[in-house]
C-alpha cells in the first residue's frame, strides 16, 4: 500500500463517484478503478458498494476513511517538517552555556529565536568552558556560549558580549560600604574562584590581573557553579570576582561593587565547529549576530589584553 492509494480512496469516498474522483485526481477513470480494486484486494475487504449510478462506502470503508485521512495528514505534516528542517526552520539544536548566559544572552535571544523558528527544539546544557570545547569537537553539542578566548583552532568562536568584572562581597563586609573598589583593595581577602580544571584560562587570568594590581590572591575555595560561588560569598567564606551581570540576580547576603580603572573585562563568545555545518546552526548564528553583532570571529586567537578573561561556567 502506498500513500497514493490512500489519496485515491479518499477522493472516491468524498465524491462517491469514480468519474468525479478521477477528474479531481487528474487521472483516467479506469486506472483509478483498478487501483481501488487492488487496495481492496490487499486489505481483503470491500470498501465500496458499487451500483449502476451510485457508489457508497461500506461500514469498513467508513472506518478506513477516518484512518486514511489521519495517515495522509500525518504524511503531509512530516513532509512539511522535513522541508522546514532542510531550510533550517525545524529540528533539534543542542547548545552548551555557562550560567551567566542565562542573564545576559538568553533574555534577548530566546524570545526572538522561538518566534522566528517555533518548530526548532532548543536543548540547553549548563557546562564549563573545557566541557563545551570537548563536546563541540565530539559533536555532542552544536554550539556553545563560553568565555573568551577559547583556544581551539578547530572551532569558530565569535564574540557576543563584553562586560566588566565586579567585586562580589558579603553584605556585611567592610568594603561593601564603598560605592566602588580598586583591585588593590582586595589585597589580603580570601577569594572564592571557579575550579581551574574546568576553565584554566579563566582561572589563570583572574590570578594574573590580581598580581598585576599588586594583590597575591589567597584562594580558599574553588567551585563549579556560579550560584555556589554566590552562596559561599554570602556565608562569609570569601569574596569573588565575577561578570557584572550577576548583580541582576540580587542574591541575598551578597553585594556587587564596580572596580575602578583599569577595569578588568570578560568576554563571552559563541563557539561552533565549522566542519559540522547545518542550516539550523546557521539560522541560530544569524539570529545571535542580529541581536549582538557584529560578531567578531576570533578563530581561537589568544588576546594579549591582560584584563580580558577566559572561560568558565560563570
Amino acid at each position: 500500500m502506498e500513500l497514493r492509494h490512500l489519496r485515491y480512496f479518499v477522493a472516491v469516498a468524498e465524491e462517491l463517484h469514480f468519474g468525479r474522483a478521477a477528474q479531481r485526481l487528474c487521472i483516467a477513470q479506469p486506472p483509478l478503478s483498478q487501483q481501488i480494486r487492488r487496495l481492496e484486494h490487499e486489505l481483503g475487504v470491500s470498501l465500496f458498494q458499487r451500483g449502476h449510478r451510485r457508489v457508497d462506502l461500506t461500514d469498513v470503508g467508513r472506518a478506513f476513511l477516518v484512518e486514511a485521512r489521519l495517515t495522509l495528514a500525518q504524511a503531509d505534516h512530516a513532509t512539511q517538517v522535513a522541508s522546514r528542517a532542510a531550510r533550517g526552520e525545524a529540528g533539534h539544536l543542542i547548545v552548551g552555556h555557562m550560567a551567566s548566559a542565562e542573564l545576559n544572552v538568553f533574555p534577548r535571544l530566546l524570545p526572538v529565536f522561538r518566534t522566528r523558528y517555533p518548530a526548532v527544539d532548543l536543548e540547553f546544557q549548563l557546562l564549563g568552558a573545557s566541557e563545551q570545547l570537548q563536546m563541540l569537537r565530539d559533536g555532542r553539542i552544536h554550539a556553545g556560549f563560553l568565555r573568551l578566548p577559547a583556544n581551539d583552532r578547530t572551532l569558530t568562536v565569535m564574540r557576543v558580549v563584553r562586560e566588566p568584572l565586579v567585586a562580589v562581597l558579603p553584605q556585611r563586609h567592610p568594603l561593601a560600604r564603598r560605592r566602588s573598589l580598586t583591585l588593590r583593595a582586595l589585597g589580603g581577602e580570601r577569594l572564592v574562584l571557579f575550579q581551574r580544571r574546568h576553565a584554566p584560562e579563566y582561572y589563570d587570568s583572574l590570578v594574573a590581573i590580581c598580581r598585576q594590581a599588586g594583590v597575591e590572591p589567597a584562594i580558599v575555595q574553588e567551585t563549579t557553579r556560579l550560584y555556589t560561588t554566590l552562596s559561599l560569598v554570602a556565608t562569609g567564606r570569601g569574596v569573588s570576582l565575577m561578570p557584572k551581570c550577576v548583580a541582576r540576580l540580587g542574591s541575598p547576603g551578597v553585594v556587587c561593587r564596580p572596580l575602578r580603572a583599569p577595569v578588568p573585562y570578560t568576554e563571552m563568545g559563541l563557539a561552533y565547529d565549522p566542519s559540522k555545518p547545518s542550516r539550523l546552526l546557521r539560522a541560530f548564528v544569524t539570529v545571535v549576530d542580529e541581536l549582538f553583532g557584529p560578531l567578531v570571529e576570533t578563530k581561537a586567537r589568544r588576546r594579549r589584553d591582560p584584563v580580558t578573561l577566559a572561560g568558565s561556567d560563570q
